[in-house]
């Protein structure tokens, strides 16, 4: 019998390649062929995927960079990019096409849609990004992570939830120690992009925090390059002890170990918060399309697991208060760590992959 050929496409985000990583390690566990098709962007990060999956970099491009003669080019490179991949389909075809969106889908999905082949969109963010929202309408499915999502209208979303990495999967529902009079440790993560607030903010939020509590304070502190020795200098002259990282390999682990965690809220981290099950403070970026980290955030929120704090409402005095009310309390933040377990989705990666696998029976 013939291995089935599944085909993902996925732009460069993480928020886009770690769910397309959970359902490629979860497919050839099932026996199938596993290809990507992503960008240079993209390319960037797939070192924790699996080795056996075909990795190719697909012409594609963006309206949103560039100058006029950058814009020109976009269409002709799309449509490139779309004859190779209807070419490389007719060769080798895949049994469903799973797009996780940005521009680097758009061949892959597009020749898909021209072949006729079973095809479906993972939405990881409250709110559709461009591109699953061009292909929305000419999906056989929408498979939503954060619940509710907005859709255009006369589209049915399914709930699936956002798959997570097997390293967090390990740490699923990890127990958690309450803030009490012993070492308790803050992760602060700002994800790709905008983290430059988080680094101004939050240094001078702990050196604020009551002395009974902030003695007691270690932080793992995630920040761009160009923030990195401030940060240190902020957290030294507070005599804070912090380590400050541009990027932690180990986010499971650190996350599992702490007591809270402060946070911009894209998909694969608020997925994360909630399967491994900690107290938030969410601090949403404010320039995210369609405002969708704050869709993002909703769950958690409404679950009484999150606290969300605007950027424009984030100020030094506010984010103290809320670290102090989460680290002063066991009580609450033992709530607060089984809220965010209550709005996970633990089995995300199993429902993706029985819907990929009922269209490639259906198709």
């Amino acid at each position: 019998m013939t291995q089935k050929l599944l085909l993902m496409a996925a732009g460069g985000t993480g928020g886009h390649m770690f769910p397309a990583q959970a359902l490629a390690e979860a497919m050839l566990k099932r026996g199938w062929r596993v290809k990507l098709s992503t960008d240079a962007r993209g390319a960037r990060y797939t070192g924790g995927f699996p080795h056996s999956v075909e990795i190719s970099q697909a012409s594609s491009a963006t309206f949103a960079r560039g100058g006029l003669l950058a814009k020109a080019m976009v269409g002709p490179k799309i449509l490139g990019g779309t004859l190779s991949m209807m070419a490389q389909m007719r060769r080798d075809r895949p049994d469903v096409v799973v797009g996780f969106g940005g521009y680097p889908s758009i061949p892959a999905l597009g020749a898909a849609t021209l072949l006729g082949l079973p095809r479906m969109i993972h939405e990881q963010n409250g709110v559709l990004g461009r591109v699953n929202q061009l292909f929305a309408k000419r999906v056989d499915h929408v498979a939503c992570g954060a619940w509710p999502t907005e859709l255009p209208e006369g589209v049915d979303g399914i709930h699936v939830g956002n798959p997570v990495r097997s390293a967090i999967l390990e740490r699923a529902a990890a127990g958690y120690i309450a803030p009490g009079d012993y070492p308790m440790s803050v992760l602060v993560m700002g994800g790709s992009q905008g983290a430059r607030i988080l680094s101004d903010v939050v240094p001078g939020a702990i050196a604020a925090l009551p002395e009974g509590i902030r003695q007691f304070v270690r932080v793992a502190h995630q920040a761009r390059d160009e923030d990195m020795a401030r940060v240190q200098e902020a957290y030294a002259a507070a005599g804070i002890d912090a380590d400050v990282q541009t990027f932690f390999t180990d986010v499971p682990n650190r996350m599992s170990e702490c007591q809270l965690v402060i946070s911009r809220a894209g998909a694969s981290s608020v997925a994360d918060i909630s399967v491994i099950g900690r107290p938030s403070v969410l601090i949403p970026f404010a320039a995210a399309t369609g405002d969708h980290q704050t869709a993002n955030a909703r769950a958690l929120v409404q679950a009484g697991a999150s606290v969300l704090i605007p950027e424009s409402a984030l100020d030094v005095s506010s984010l103290s208060a809320q670290i102090a009310a989460v680290l002063s309390n066991p009580q609450a933040a033992g709530m607060m760590a089984a809220a965010a377990l209550s709005a996970g989705v633990p089995d995300a990666t199993d429902r993706l992959v029985a819907l990929a696998e009922q269209l490639a029976t259906e198709g």
